[in-house]
């Protein structure tokens, strides 16, 4: 097998690792408030609001150390150990309790910024400039693959039903941790980045991530990510890039967990509302599949580079929201469990509801692939670290957006991701033209990004 298809297989079997785990882990958070709405009754008191806060708060604050971990542990190790810890928490709705609820959302968040640390560099390691667009496509689509699995399992079996059994409950959650594992153990099949580098190349993300016995060296490692982190997050294109990546945040947490309880909270959908959050789950994946494969995999096609594919996800979404907010009820995020019967401008319709989750999937690849891409062109020699504060402000804006979803009606979440998202598309903007000029410098093609 040639160097390219080494890095290409590594990139596939990423996706698919991810695909795993994340069908497991996103069609829990889209049913995680549902589900908990149907145990308030009982001694178990937590909320899935609450609980994504804690996971993406921690997470925030777990990314200014991660890159550290992945130096020390190795990004291959990173994963594996992360995967677990998001398969337990999976595990704790089997049989809920408050405690254990919160504890796993705490670990789980720390999990996470490793993974996604982890990550970042194994997608740079496996790309250069020719392919990290191709490449950011084929890892983005095949990981929101995992949307329409679970979802469509939800979708089915969750038919005709207003209210969430305890056998319905722990047949999910079991089927959906042994999925969650069987991700885990797929990050085993990934080569080494040693094996993966052609003959000569080198950069600085094997020097900080590189193999080695010598316990001072990997300190020394992990000092180093440490210090690239910090010094990275002052820098003029990531903080112009961070305000893209805040709004990436607070519609991750839109989509993921918001809207699936307000289509569940509807009660004009009748004794559909429950299994249209396993329909309006697929349909967010297929968005975000459509969006992954053309735009990641046709990326070398695109003369113009990565910011018209920004700017359509931008519209996209407020074509969305406007639909959303005509369409759902203005109490749906935080209705009771009796649900709403409360009208907005239209009658609820089903068939927008769900074509506004497409919308959101759709407009989700256009961001995430893009900024995958930049992140990983700009920063091919510091990845660990660039990846890890890309990851920090997400989760920290997702956190906020989790808070203010127990308290905020729908029009005001709406607007404050229309204002974000305006102003991130811009900022966007800004450090794209920047690239395309640095590229026309270096005399290589612009629409090779």
């Amino acid at each position: 097998m040639s160097p390219d298809s080494k890095k290409l297989f590594n990139i596939i079997i990423l996706g698919v690792s991810f695909m795993f785990i994340f069908t497991a882990f996103q069609t829990c958070g889209n049913i995680a408030q549902t589900v908990i709405t149907n145990l308030n009754n009982t001694d178990f008191h937590g909320s899935g609001y609450t609980s994504m806060a804690i996971i993406y708060g921690v997470f925030s604050a777990s990314n200014l150390i991660s890159p550290s971990v992945v130096a020390i542990v190795g990004p291959q190790l990173s994963m594996v150990v992360s995967g677990i810890f998001y398969s337990l928490y999976i595990a704790v709705f089997i049989q809920p309790a408050t405690w254990s609820f919160y504890t796993a959302s705490v670990f789980i968040g720390i999990a996470a910024a490793v993974l996604w640390t982890a990550q970042g560099n194994c997608l740079t390691v496996n790309s250069n400039e020719n392919t990290i667009g191709r490449n950011s496509g084929v890892f983005w689509a095949l990981l929101q693959s995992s949307l329409f699995f679970g979802n469509l399992y939800i979708y089915f079996a969750w038919q005709g039903k207003t209210r969430i059994s305890e056998s319905d409950r722990r047949t999910v959650f079991i089927a959906l941790t042994v999925i969650s594992l069987v991700g885990t153990v797929l990050f085993f099949l990934i080569r080494k980045q040693e094996d993966t580098k052609a003959p000569g190349e080198e950069n600085s993300a094997n020097e900080i991530l590189g193999d080695s016995s010598s316990a001072q060296n990997k300190m020394a490692r992990a000092v180093a990510a440490f210090k690239k982190s910090i010094k990275l997050s002052f820098t003029k294109e990531i903080l112009l890039l961070s305000v893209t990546t805040a709004y990436t945040g607070l519609e991750l947490t839109f989509f993921s967990g918001v809207y699936g309880t307000c289509i569940g909270a509807v009660n004009r959908f009748g004794s559909e509302e429950k299994s249209l959050i396993g329909l309006s789950g697929i349909f967010i994946g297929v968005g975000e599949i459509v969006g992954g494969g053309v735009f990641g995999l046709l990326s070398k096609n695109n003369r113009f580079g990565r910011n018209p594919v920004v700017m359509l996800g931008i519209i996209v979404h407020f074509i969305a929201f406007y639909l959303i907010f005509f369409n759902m009820p203005n109490d749906a995020p935080i209705a009771p469990m009796e649900g709403t019967d409360d009208v907005a401008y239209m009658i609820p319709s089903k068939e927008v509801a769900i074509f506004c989750s497409f919308l959101l999937g759709l407009g989700d690849s256009c961001f995430n692939t893009q900024l995958l891409s930049i992140l990983g062109f700009l920063y091919s020699e510091d990845s660990a670290p660039a990846f890890a504060i890309f990851k920090f402000v997400q989760s920290i804006c997702a956190a906020v957006a989790y808070f203010y979803s127990n308290y905020f009606l729908l029009q005001w979440q709406l607007l404050i991701m229309v204002v974000v998202g305006f102003f991130g598309t811009i900022t966007f903007f800004a450090v794209e033209w920047e690239a395309a000029a640095a590229l026309v410098t270096r005399g290589s093609d612009y629409s090779s990004i």
